[in-house]
């Protein structure tokens, strides 16, 4: 029924918006060469109003929605209806011959809301216009199809706790897609569906609001509203839509801290040091972060001595820690108040103070083994130099806490003491110097005394002691440094040479004058005046010093004040030198004594321009020498005369005779007597090598045969003038086991040589050459 409704709608809304066509057309016609005068009034052919089409609507067929009609069609079909423009042929069609528009699909108002085509009327035939095109609107008519919708939807919001009523948590907005400017389909109304009673919501604008006053986030953190958005004004068949409001509620400092105990027991150990923690204690606070943050303190000055209170990096622990050192035998037990405060107040929640909390606090100290304590923090002793091993330096003294009576052992600690210069005893703590000491040496001794319980070595103590070596008079003074001054031979007389300074180690004579004393009479070459601060003036006396070219060795006597006095003498040597004008030193040689003037720049320069001339010629002549040597040996390497013979045959052995004569070599007989005439120069080369002269017999005896062979080679001109190596194969004669050379086994003059002689009749210093002959080796005895 609602479809034939809507339908019947659209044909009147068509129906109302036809014009008629009418003089208007035969106006055109005439106006395009017709018979009609073209001087008649025209009026228009049509006129068109909006056509309406209801969205949504789905229907068997499609739905005639107008119809358009020219005065021009007489009913005989020679007109035809053409539509373009937007959705023409798709979305609306139109009888060619009737004119009736329809609509052949649903149509939804949100997606297009209207269409805008062109209408024209042409003859059939031809396809003449019969009428100018005239464009039309089809609207979409809207109905309530679409529910209002939060985009931005679900909410957060955040509001402070214990705000009053009223209070804006946060506004929402929903959106309907209906044509506002239609009815009612757009128009929204809020509501809250749940989250009663503690909120709610303006129903036109969408804001929501707190309901009720002092909402407590301890109690109810989170809550979580439900706000419907309704059309049609939020009638009976409106369409809705709904979202969700999550509210949290933020936290104020509207609670103060609570300790959830009114009283706190702790236990320490008696040997716990400062700062070491006793306990932890918490007052309770439901607020947050800094709402929460709190401070404590000790109320009591008995517990604030021995004990401190903080709070932890997090701002809610009180850290109870140890402020000095306990000690069981002195007090067992603390009793004190710890007080917790808000760090942050709000004024506004003052009310609901106040702000703090107190708490009581036990602390018991608990008795421990605990190690020997010294009387003393550090010791400081005094013993003087120089005392005999075993002199008495002082006493250290400690006692065990729990246990008084109880023995204790004392030692040194071998690092504090690597020289061993002190002892202590075991039993009382006596310290002694083990060796005799020096304050200029040492001054501090800083020993580590160990006190150990005899009963239990681990329970140990340590203390420092501080040994000062106390000054006495035992060094003598001496001069700050070696004096070597010179005095010019031409200075007056009186005049100043030196000032000369005393040095003394002795911390006593430091600090007091010491005395100068130099030599006295008549024939004193020097004067020496005490100035009385330390320091002595060595002074010309009246009559000058003789010159000399020895310096004068002056000598100053030096003697300190202390108990005992020591005294020392010294040595200042003293120079007499000559001077320029300027009283710059000239020469202090002794020969500057002698000569009347010392000599000039120029002449200086002259001696030594002279003694480089010099050395740069020995320089040369020593190249030059060099040279000539270097030159003499390569003629020297070029002439070979050695006495090697090269050949390319074997040899026929020991009978192979005619490769070299080596006669000359076996038989001294042989040796030529030295030729006579004038003596050969042996620093030049020969220029003919002397023809070799057949040696007559010559001297039997080995000695006279080297003295024989060397003078024959110091004279022989043929030779280069260094010592040659000569090779003698002579062994000599008058022994039993005659040569033993191979050399002579083949040149016997005289014929074959006889029967070897036995080794074995050599007798027992040859065996072991009889052994390496082939000789039998004599049998083991």
């Amino acid at each position: 029924m609602w479809g034939l409704v809507r339908l019947l709608l659209a044909w009147l809304g068509g129906w109302g918006c036809m014009g008629r066509l009418a003089a208007p057309a035969r106006a055109w016609a005439g106006s395009r060469g017709g018979p009609e005068p073209s001087l008649l009034r025209t009026r228009r052919s049509w006129v068109w109003n909006q056509f309406f089409v209801i969205e949504e609507y789905a229907g068997p067929e499609p739905v005639l929605i107008g119809k358009l009609h020219s005065d021009v069609d007489r009913g005989e079909g020679r007109t035809k209806y053409l539509l373009t423009g937007e959705g023409a042929g798709t979305v609306f069609v139109i009888d060619e011959a009737t004119g009736n528009i329809h609509v052949t699909k649903s149509l939804d108002r949100e997606e297009k809301a209207q269409y805008v085509l062109l209408a024209q009327a042409v003859d059939r035939a031809s396809n003449r216009p019969l009428e100018p095109p005239s464009e039309f609107i089809i609207k979409v008519q809207d109905i309530n199809d679409n529910p209002p919708i939060f985009p931005l939807g679900p909410y957060h919001a955040t509001v402070p706790e214990m705000s009053n009523v009223g209070t804006s948590v946060i506004q929402v907005t929903a959106h309907d897609a209906d044509d506002p400017s239609y009815g009612n389909s757009a128009k929204l109304v809020y509501t809250v569906l749940d989250g009663l009673p503690f909120f709610s919501v303006d129903p036109q604008t969408g804001v929501v609001r707190t309901a009720i006053p002092n909402m407590d986030r301890e109690t109810q953190e989170e809550f979580l509203v439900v706000i419907q958005a309704k059309d049609m004004g939020g009638h009976m068949g409106g369409l809705s839509g709904s979202t969700t409001v999550t509210v949290t509620l933020s936290d104020v400092n509207d609670n103060p801290p609570k300790f959830p105990q009114s009283l706190y027991q702790f236990s320490v150990v008696e040997t716990a040091g400062p700062g070491t923690l006793v306990g932890r204690l918490r007052a309770q606070d439901p607020d947050l972060g800094d709402n929460a943050l709190m401070a404590y303190s000790i109320l009591d000055g008995e517990g604030s001595e021995a004990f401190s209170i903080s709070t932890d990096s997090q701002g809610r622990d009180g850290l109870l820690t140890v402020r000095k050192p306990l000690d069981f035998e002195t007090r067992r037990s603390y009793s004190f108040r710890v007080e917790a405060t808000n760090t942050l107040i709000d004024p506004a929640y003052l009310r609901r103070g106040p702000f703090k909390d107190v708490a009581s606090v036990r602390v018991a100290v608990q008795d421990a083994p605990e190690p020997p304590a010294f009387t003393q923090a550090a010791y400081h002793l005094a013993v003087p130099e120089n005392k005999a091993p075993g002199t008495l330096v002082g006493q250290v003294s400690a006692t065990d806490l729990d246990s008084p009576a109880s023995p204790i052992r004392y030692s040194i600690l071998p690092h504090s003491d690597l020289e061993r210069c002190f002892s202590i005893e075991p039993e009382d703590g006596t310290i002694r110097t083990a060796v005799p000491l020096d304050r200029e040496a040492r001054v501090w001794h800083n020993l580590t005394v160990l006190a150990t319980e005899l009963d239990s070595s681990a329970q140990a103590s340590r203390v420092q002691v501080a040994i000062q070596t106390l000054d006495e008079n035992d060094n003598a003074p001496q001069l700050a440094e070696p004096y070597d001054t010179f005095v010019c031979d031409s200075a007056a007389p009186s005049q100043l040479i030196q000032v000369i300074r005393a040095l003394d180690r002795d911390e006593v004579g430091n600090n007091s004058r010491v005395s100068f004393h130099g030599p006295l009479g008549p024939d004193a070459n020097f004067t020496v005046r005490d100035n009385r601060d330390g320091s002595a003036s060595l002074l010309l006396p009246s009559r000058p010093a003789p010159p000399r070219q020895a310096p004068y060795l002056v000598p100053v006597e030096l003697w300190d004040w202390g108990q005992p006095v020591l005294s020392s003498t010294a040595t200042v040597t003293v120079s007499v030198c000559r001077c320029r004008p300027d009283g710059s030193v000239a020469s202090c040689r002794p020969e500057a004594q002698l000569s009347p003037a010392g000599l000039s720049t120029g002449a200086l320069l002259a001696i030594v321009t002279c003694v480089g001339t010099l050395l740069a010629l020995v320089l040369l002549f020593v190249a030059l020498r060099r040279q000539k040597q270097e030159a003499l040996m390569v003629l020297e390497e070029e002439d070979v005369r050695e006495n090697i013979i090269t050949y390319d045959d074997e040899g026929g052995g020991e009978e192979d005779t005619e490769a070299f004569d080596i006669s000359a070599l076996q038989n001294p007989d042989g040796t030529a007597p030295p030729a006579p005439g004038p003596p050969a120069r042996r620093d030049v080369l020969p220029w003919a090598r002397a023809a070799r002269q057949p040696r007559p017999p010559g001297p039997a005896d080995v000695a006279q045969l080297l003295a024989l062979r060397l003078r024959e080679a110091d004279e022989d001109p043929s030779v280069p003038p260094y010592d040659s190596v000569q090779v003698y194969g002579y062994e000599g004669r008058g022994s039993s086991c005659g040569s033993l050379s191979s050399l002579g086994s083949g040149s016997e003059i005289g014929g074959a040589p006889g029967p070897a002689e036995p080794l074995d009749d050599w007798g027992p210093l040859f065996r072991t050459l009889a052994e390496l002959y082939g000789a039998k080796e004599p049998p083991a005895p």
